[in-house]
């Protein structure tokens, strides 16, 4: 063999030999890192978060590391990046998510009182001037994330079907969490606001919020549960370990964690309604 070919032989084989394990910790990885979405204080979720982790260490033999971003939008471009192995979207910000990142993959979602749906609540500051729907017009209103289903794409989709749009009939607000929203609306700094019912009510009973404060106004339709999604580029033999141990979780101090008594199988046909939202309120998915 020729100097030259043998030289780009041995090159090309050293670069396969580089790549594979490479390829190999991708798809099989030593340490899973799981995301959860940032809606309540980082520090709070990451502490709640340590018997899941301790479960999934022994569920997985794999090192498990609980990952908070600092918002929706950061957690959508971890999950595109390859950053994060699994992620625990909201149900909108999975649909942004996977719009930028087709190979993701919902394989769970959380099943609560029987049901694998839950609904936004809109709320308004009890001495303040809103005591209907109607009257939110002309005035502030307060969501929290851009990218979050329960405290902005659900209820923003009620107010269209009840005549408000969004900065044509009444002033948005973007608050980023869900308890910062049930707070500003409490203290009165906004009149009225949404955010995920669910949220509302362990705020009411955790003795975070003063429902005497606030009057409940509206529901939303019935909005899929959060979806547990993965990357589609692992293993198939680790893919199908996670979905077990996630499906077969029954712990309640861990399932509290996701407000939820199970987990139930998810595909990624369950959230198409929460594109036809986005059609109504005319969002182009792809551009958000």
């Amino acid at each position: 063999m020729k100097r030259r070919n043998f030289l780009a032989a041995a090159f090309a084989v050293g670069m396969m030999a580089a790549a594979g394990p490479a390829v190999a910790d991708k798809a099989n990885p030593d340490k899973l890192r799981i995301a959860l979405l940032p809606d309540e204080n980082a520090a709070t979720i990451i502490q709640n978060a340590q018997p899941l982790k301790a479960y999934l260490k022994k569920a997985l033999k794999k090192d498990i590391e609980i990952i908070v971003t600092t918002d929706y939008s950061s957690m959508i471009e971890a999950m595109r990046f390859g950053r994060v192995e699994v992620g625990y979207f909201g149900p909108f910000s999975y649909v942004l998510a996977k719009s930028k990142a087709t190979e993701i993959e919902p394989f769970a979602v959380g099943v609560e009182k029987g049901k694998p749906y839950y609904n936004s609540i809109v709320i308004a500051n009890a001495a303040g001037p809103v005591k209907s729907i109607a009257d939110i017009k002309g005035k502030p209103f307060a969501f929290g994330d851009q990218a979050s289903t329960s405290s902005h794409l659900a209820p923003r989709t009620l107010l269209a079907k009840k005549g408000l749009v969004g900065d044509v009939d009444y002033k948005v607000v973007h608050l980023g969490k869900h308890d910062a929203v049930a707070r500003a609306v409490a203290a009165g700094q906004v009149p009225a606001g949404a955010l995920s019912e669910s949220i509302y009510r362990v705020l009411v009973q955790n003795g975070k919020l003063d429902p005497a404060k606030l009057t409940e106004l509206a529901l939303s339709d019935p909005i899929p549960n959060y979806p547990m999604t993965m990357q589609g580029y692992l293993a198939p033999e680790l893919k199908e370990k996670i979905r077990k141990a996630f499906l077969e979780l029954n712990d309640p101090e861990i399932l509290k964690l996701f407000r939820v008594e199970k987990l139930a199988p998810a595909t990624d046909k369950d959230y198409d309604v929460l594109r036809d939202m986005a059609t109504t309120l005319k969002l182009n998915i792809a551009k958000l």
